[in-house]
């Protein structure tokens, strides 16, 4: 896996992928930035959450489970000196469908945050404080 990182200017960044997607990161104005693209520690959360995310989704379909929906609400705490590590992290899962399962849905969180997600693994190795939670939207079905 391969990233390459190119200062635009000031403290603007673009990242290009491997798989060839760019996006650009950008600093708030307090550090000279333009705000022109999300901050480089928002975007390891994005990560984050997208990995849980997946893991989620994936799990949750081979358990026959019919979602139509799943998002990932996540807050963070940082130290309050440099470096500014994360210490405190909560994903919070949001699953729609139809009769979707608590105990399916506990079950997916659960592997997905201490057996799947590589992204967890590495916050929790670095002794960051990572909570999970979820919350089911079911749809009724009629008929």
């Amino acid at each position: 896996m391969k990233v390459n990182v190119k200062w635009l200017n000031a403290v603007a960044f673009e990242a290009t992928t491997g798989s060839g997607h760019a996006l650009v990161m950008d600093g708030s104005a307090e550090y000279g930035g333009l705000n022109r693209g999300a901050r480089p520690m928002e975007l390891l959360l994005a990560g984050l959450g997208g990995c849980a995310s997946f893991d989620i989704v994936t799990i949750l379909q081979k358990a026959r489970q019919d979602i139509s929906d799943v998002s990932c609400h996540i807050t963070a705490e940082r130290k309050d000196a440099i470096p500014a590590v994360f210490t405190r992290v909560h994903l919070h899962f949001v699953v729609t469908g139809n009769n979707v399962q608590a105990k399916q849905v506990d079950k997916a969180v659960h592997l997905s945050a201490d057996k799947y997600c590589s992204a967890n693994r590495l916050f929790s190795d670095a002794g960051v404080d990572m909570q999970h939670s979820f919350e089911i939207v079911n749809k009724t079905t009629e008929g």
